[in-house]
């Protein structure tokens, strides 16, 4: 089943595609130090951070003290773990394979 996304367009689809070439993580650096500001790259980075924690069953109380994100920002990214797109889990789940596979 394809997923088709309410954001979709022909602006989007440029800037997924030129994420997809990137190879390295030095790649990644320079290619999002660039497009993004430091403060919106440091704020997906912790909704990451903190989609990683939810995954790990973490309180708010305990991410909140990890992450510094406000509670607000938690329980954003707790609902679209729940009930989303399915993105942080395709990549959680990806992440969980790479580590049992290298461990």
């Amino acid at each position: 089943m394809s997923y088709e996304s309410k954001l979709k367009n022909k602006e989007i689809d440029d800037l997924f595609k030129a994420i997809l070439l990137l190879e390295t993580e030095e790649e990644c650096y320079r290619f999002f130090e660039d497009i993004c500001t430091i403060k919106e790259l440091q704020a997906i980075a912790q909704r990451f951070q903190v989609a990683r924690l939810l995954d790990q069953k973490k309180t708010y109380n305990e991410i909140e003290e990890i992450t510094k994100a406000s509670t607000a920002t938690i329980s954003r990214v707790n609902r679209c773990l729940l009930y989303g797109a399915d993105g942080y889990q395709l990549i959680l789940k990806r992440l969980k394979e790479r580590e049992q596979n290298q461990g």
